[in-house]
């Protein structure tokens, strides 16, 4: 081997140690990007019954805007299956909690004070599509899971949607 071989093996495996390195740091700052770029919504909750206890305390979550009524399906043909990716479109209520106008297959142009939400179809029936946006469980530190688990269906959960989609919890707040 040639100094100039070694010198370029050298110079690929520090390029290859940098980009694995900013890898993981550009994940590390996208989990707080959301924090910092995103935009606040607050969306209520409905009762579920967690069924998973190997991970520790946690809530599981199911919120209004997951059931949706068949009407609010936008796109012309038949409505999503299980497992397809749909944007949900959700606006300010009169309450100040998210309330759902429309579902489409494809990120929709959004009105002022519209946000555009992807999740994918959990299931899909006659009468309602029901979706999964990737928040339905909050980790809780150890000992206060069961006290939050019967405040479920009770709480109002304040969530950052970063202008690439990516939605953060910010905070469970209890409506009673």
């Amino acid at each position: 081997m040639t100094v100039t071989n070694i010198k370029r093996r050298s110079w690929l495996a520090a390029g290859l140690v940098l980009l694995q390195v900013l890898v993981l740091v550009g994940m590390a700052v996208s989990f707080y990007a959301v924090s910092w770029f995103g935009q606040e919504l607050r969306v209520k909750t409905v009762p579920v019954d967690p069924k998973d206890l190997l991970y520790g305390d946690y809530v599981a979550l199911s919120y209004d805007i997951s059931r949706l009524d068949p009407s609010l399906w936008k796109e012309a043909g038949s409505k999503p299956q299980r497992g397809d990716s749909i944007y949900v479109v959700v606006k300010p209520g009169a309450d100040g909690l998210a309330e759902a106008v429309g579902a489409y297959r494809s990120k929709p142009s959004l009105q002022a004070g519209e946000l555009a939400l992807r999740g994918q179809v959990d299931y899909s029936w006659d009468d309602g599509i029901r979706v999964v946006y990737g928040v339905e469980k909050y980790y809780l530190p150890e000992g206060t899971g069961k006290s939050l688990e019967q405040k479920a269906s009770k709480l109002i959960v304040h969530m950052k949607v970063a202008p690439w989609g990516q939605l953060k919890i910010e905070a469970l707040e209890d409506q009673t």
